[in-house]
């Protein structure tokens, strides 16, 4: 039984939507075989039914959504029984507990709650959380830009009202819930939608706390912008739009989205953007480029040089980090050949223009590695390494 909600987990799908699926009615069948779930799922079809008809909603629900609110502790339960009809709100439970900040999930071990547009992929009716609902972390934009090693995984809805990076609710509203998801499944709904926010965009004072977290961590600023935009698209039309991923891990929303939120005919044009280099790349087949190896590639000196050449990247490149920036977390990517020459230095998301074209500067003039090995013979090496720039002096 899973006790923690963060290991690695698979990605099963680059689409983030409403994809349907032929009924399946051995899934109910499974869910009723214990005991303990059949009585619950029972008692909460009686409880539900008279809780729809007191909200003049159709039972049974046919198709679910679910949001949920980081910072106001909130998750809201939306239902609907037709396919293109608007969702109406069903009931919002109080989040009981709460590990992290604002921001993503991106790696194993962090305690954070993801934020984004995931949906639930497993059923866990012997959790030892209650019951619990798994989400589909890492997604494909989770997998682009967290830990490529160890990114986490094992996020759930569940109850109990304790958690190291999941979203726990309690015994009781953890019943309804799986019995909504459970038969929204049954009746052929097989990606239901759970988009995680760190804050109610329509609350003044929960705004404020995101506009000043971001000030701190502005590499946040675009996530946060494409949660923004989904939330409000939602609200004035009470249907999702389709989220797709590009190829440097960004959720892509079409114009119709990014226009929903209140001020964004108002935007102002952004400074103007840095000349960025004519970088010529080394020609290298990177197909050359072994899947495993029994040794990495090492710095010359071993961990504490490399330790202090970071720091003496902090030192020359923080002056780069614009205003509003505290920190930067800058992830990079570059080859270290088979006789130790890095090559083709490239930044894979994070900084600023300005910082990233003197971070790539300084790259391209790193002293030669020890190669990668593999079956006693020097291989080439992709590396992947995220290089934090902070606004003070490194410890």
């Amino acid at each position: 039984m899973k006790r923690f909600c963060f290991t690695l987990s698979l990605l099963t799908s680059i689409f983030i939507g409403q994809a349907q699926t032929a009924f399946q009615p051995v899934f109910t069948d499974y869910q009723r075989n214990p005991s303990r779930i059949n009585d619950i799922l029972r008692r909460n079809e009686d409880t539900l039914m008279k809780q729809f008809r007191e909200k003049g909603l159709q039972w049974p629900a046919r198709y679910l959504y679910i949001r949920s609110f980081k910072y106001d502790s909130q998750l809201e339960v939306w239902v609907k029984n037709e396919k293109n009809e608007a969702y109406k709100l069903f009931k919002t439970y109080k989040v009981c507990a709460m590990a992290g900040t604002l921001g993503p999930k991106r790696m194993e071990g962090d305690y954070q709650v993801p934020e984004g547009f995931y949906y639930i992929n497993e059923f866990n009716p012997r959790s030892v959380y209650h019951l619990s609902l798994g989400l589909n972390y890492p997604n494909a934009s989770d997998r682009y830009l967290s830990d490529a090693i160890q990114p986490g995984g094992d996020i759930y809805i569940h109850g109990s009202c304790v958690t190291t990076g999941c979203i726990p609710i309690t015994d009781s509203q953890i019943e309804e819930l799986y019995a909504l998801a459970s038969g929204a499944k049954a009746k052929g709904q097989d990606f239901i939608p759970v988009h995680i926010f760190p804050v109610r965009f329509d609350v003044k004072r929960s705004t404020e706390y995101l506009n000043k977290y971001v000030r701190d961590f502005a590499d946040y600023g675009h996530l946060a912008n494409s949660l923004r935009d989904v939330f409000f698209y939602f609200e004035k039309n009470k249907k999702l739009p389709v989220i797709m991923v590009n190829g440097r891990g960004s959720y892509v929303l079409d114009e119709e989205v990014k226009k929903s939120h209140p001020g964004a005919e108002k935007k102002q044009n952004s400074a103007p953007a840095v000349v960025k280099k004519q970088r010529t790349l080394v020609a290298f087949n990177e197909r050359e480029i072994p899947n495993t190896v029994h040794k990495l590639p090492e710095y010359p000196g071993g961990a504490d040089a490399f330790k202090a050449y970071l720091k003496e990247l902090n030192q020359q490149l923080s002056p780069y980090l614009n205003e509003e920036q505290h920190t930067a977390y800058v992830l990079v990517e570059f080859i270290v050949t088979s006789t130790g020459k890095v090559l083709n230095p490239r930044i894979l998301k994070g900084g600023n223009d300005q910082l990233n074209e003197h971070l790539l500067d300084a790259l391209e003039l790193m002293p030669d590695w020890i190669p990668a090995v593999r079956e006693e013979q020097q291989v080439p090496m992709k590396l992947k390494q995220t290089i934090v720039i902070e606004n003070r002096p490194a410890a």
